[in-house]
């Protein structure tokens, strides 16, 4: 198994995994990501925690048609609830679902004493970016890296953070397009927020036509038209 066999948004993952960690993979799928990092050499070992059922039969097979059960740990169960006090685990990855899902995880993970706080996170949202940076940046947590790609027509944001004596705070700007993407401003990053700016637009007209009292949703719609708007013209 190699790069063609992940997704270019899991192989983006892949590559902000640390060499020899010990992985979490949540919502595994069919456990191709742990398995590719297994296979080269780049993680210890890994567990691959699954609640579909579907899915967390396609994580077994997987692992036992390449072999992989001493290295990976297929366990059927809900976010971090699938781990165990001496897993040891170094780094959780959540990824392919809306940010308010995977903050949800992390919460109820933190709750139930399910992880040290010690463990490196790499998260990727497919919605909901800005609130999983709030709810980071109010937990204690600094972003240290970010990535930003389009695949299939669907853009997509990874997030790496990790606890830090330290703690940045971002500001409203950072916490929407995040700390890093906002400096480098690559060329899919500009592409996905003139997108954005086109979707609020439409939003913001919708909610100015409505017969409701919309007052607090215009404002922060304009808040971030205006925030792209000079961001965008700030290249």
């Amino acid at each position: 198994m190699d790069h063609q066999h992940l997704s270019q948004r899991l192989a983006l993952v892949a590559n902000k995994v640390a060499q020899d960690a010990i992985l979490a993979d949540i919502g595994s799928d069919h456990a191709y990501l742990p398995a590719y990092l297994v296979l080269n050499n780049k993680i210890k070992s890994a567990i691959a925690g699954e609640v579909v059922k579907g899915p967390f039969n396609s994580a077994k097979h997987l692992v036992e048609e390449l072999e992989l059960n001493d290295k990976i740990s297929v366990r059927f169960g809900d976010g971090l609830d699938v781990l165990k006090a001496d897993d040891a685990v170094t780094c959780i990855t959540i990824c392919g679902m809306g940010g308010a899902l995977i903050r949800d995880i992390l919460d109820r993970g933190i709750k139930n004493n399910k992880f040290s706080g010690k463990e490196q996170l790499i998260l990727q949202p497919n919605i909901g970016e800005k609130g999983l940076r709030t709810y980071l940046n109010k937990n204690g947590y600094t972003i240290i890296s970010e990535a930003i790609l389009e695949e299939n027509k669907k853009f997509y944001e990874i997030i790496v953070a990790e606890k830090r004596p330290s703690n940045q705070e971002l500001n409203e700007e950072e916490l929407l397009f995040g700390p890093f993407l906002l400096r480098e401003s690559h060329p899919v990053f500009i592409k996905k927020w003139q997108q954005e700016l086109k979707q609020r637009h439409y939003v913001l007209n919708q909610l100015e036509q409505s017969s409701q009292n919309q007052t607090d949703k215009i404002d922060q719609y304009k808040r971030d038209i205006l925030l792209i708007e000079e961001v965008l013209t700030s290249d």
